[in-house]
């Protein structure tokens, strides 16, 4: 029921995650934080498993930043996601299997490049331009494989990722009536922005109509 969404631009990287909470039918929040900042230009937004979200996050969190901490540097993108990835396929060998599915966004200081990898909860990886996991996803490709360039700006971007939130919160049966997105560059991590639906009850009784 959940929807991340991810697309790589020359520059930045962009990722998005809805804010649904719930198990089963119910919904029991709708400003779930789904992002973990690994390192200062480094992000990974999971879904999945309630508790397996939380935890598997954290341990990769905690982890990359003890190896800063140890080391002095921070692992590049590519670094971290194998990292990321080797932890997650460690966990299908053992009695604690991790169900998530999560998408990686940075960008690297040396190279001068941004990445986006997308992971799977059988830990398959591979550097992709965009992805998209979840229900959402069945509508959002089809987009960014029409409106898709690299060369793209941080205003066409985030116009592209709104379009294609909008189509996810208007087609899909499911309610994900919000997102949020960040941005990654040079500069770092942006502040969260989030895109809400908001929708307008009306009561129609013979032929008229009223706001509820």
């Amino acid at each position: 029921m959940e929807c991340l969404i991810g697309l790589k631009c020359d520059n930045f990287v962009l990722i998005a995650h809805d804010n649904f909470g719930g198990r089963s039918i119910v919904v029991m929040k709708d400003n779930q934080d789904k992002m973990f900042k690994l390192t200062d230009k480094l992000g990974m937004v999971v879904c999945g498993e309630a508790g397996d979200t939380v935890y598997f996050g954290e341990l990769i969190q905690k982890n990359i930043q003890l190896y800063k901490m140890r080391h002095g540097y921070a692992l590049s993108p590519y670094s971290a996601a194998n990292f990321t990835r080797h932890q997650l396929a460690q966990s299908w060998r053992s009695r604690s299997m991790y169900l998530v599915n999560l998408l990686i966004g940075g960008y690297d200081e040396q190279s001068k490049t941004s990445s986006l990898y997308y992971m799977d909860y059988l830990g398959s990886l591979v550097e992709v331009p965009y992805a998209a996991h979840g229900y959402g996803a069945v509508f959002s490709l089809s987009i960014l494989d029409r409106h898709y360039r690299s060369d793209l700006t941080i205003e066409e971007a985030e116009e592209l990722l709104v379009n294609c939130i909008k189509e996810v919160q208007k087609r899909l049966i499911i309610n994900l009536p919000a997102f949020s997105y960040y941005i990654i560059d040079n500069a770092g991590i942006s502040q969260c922005k989030r895109v809400v639906q908001e929708k307008e009850v009306k009561i129609i009784v013979a032929g008229t109509e009223m706001e509820a």
